[in-house]
């Protein structure tokens, strides 16, 4: 009875896995396709002959190694700031106790129930005003303070014993070191989750980039990708779909490299706190 259980079980991973998987492995075997393949069911998972067709022809409509940069510096940077002052954050209101503590951190989470569109006109005036515009710390800046990032690692900071705090300080550590040193080092699996959502959150990002970037050449991914569909002209879906293929590669890689704590890092900001 229990090995037909668990036959069945696998049975829906298997099919949950199949449909999850089907359409990155359709948008694969595009990318190799001319526009009338694509559009055949036969050819669906069939491999084409136009793959590197479709790749001189997306390189000829963009500088798509600069566009690959832009996209890697603004979300290799995003998250880097995100770890570095969420972290920081995260730790102030869950160890250390000042006037104000509750009513901040409840403004903080207030914050969350804000939607993005209404902040835009404002941030688009702002960074005007620090002649920002059509540069990459005009997308990077704004999202530096992610309300989730603080919340996500206050939950992780709060499991965390004060007592080795109290012994490092009667060691003569202070509270940086304590933080760098000591604390920063047992939170690997919050920082790997943190790591993940902003990077992929920061690369898909495409209305903001929309707003500040005029250059062709510092356009991100999404940009590139959603210029290559314009109403009016022919759209070489084949190219469209390379693109979308070399776009997930970075998201994959990063992925792959941080998934054993991902997991743990985010079932401990679920339940300790």
């Amino acid at each position: 009875m229990k090995t037909k259980r668990n036959g069945f079980a696998y049975g829906i991973l298997l099919v949950s896995c199949a449909v999850a998987l089907f359409p990155f492995l359709w948008s694969a075997f595009a990318a190799t396709h001319t526009n009338t393949q694509i559009y055949q069911i036969q050819w669906a998972l069939r491999p084409g002959t136009r793959l590197l067709s479709n790749l001189k022809d997306l390189t000829a409509s963009f500088p798509l190694g600069r566009n690959m940069f832009s996209s890697l510096f603004i979300a290799l940077v995003y998250t880097l700031g995100i770890l570095l002052i969420d972290s920081m954050a995260g730790f102030a209101f869950a160890k250390y106790e000042f006037k104000g503590k509750g009513f901040l951190f409840a403004l903080c989470l207030m914050a969350m129930f804000i939607p993005t569109q209404v902040t835009l006109i404002p941030l688009f005036i702002e960074m005007t005003a620090f002649h920002m515009i059509d540069t990459y710390w005009s997308v990077i800046l704004p999202g530096f303070a992610s309300i989730f990032g603080v919340f996500l690692m206050r939950q992780n900071f709060m499991a965390f014993p004060g007592e080795l705090m109290e012994s490092a300080r009667i060691d003569g550590a202070g509270d940086f070191r304590i933080f760098a040193r000591i604390v920063i080092p047992t939170m690997k699996p919050a920082l790997a989750s943190l790591g993940i959502l902003s990077f992929v959150n920061q690369w898909g990002n495409f209305m903001w980039p929309l707003i500040t970037l005029n250059t062709k050449e510092k356009y991100t991914m999404p940009l590139v990708l959603s210029l290559m569909v314009q109403p009016g002209y022919v759209t070489n879906y084949g190219s469209v779909m390379a693109g979308a293929m070399l776009a997930l590669l970075p998201v994959l890689v990063f992925f792959l490299l941080f998934q054993k704590n991902f997991i743990d890092g985010m079932l401990c900001g679920a339940v300790k706190g």
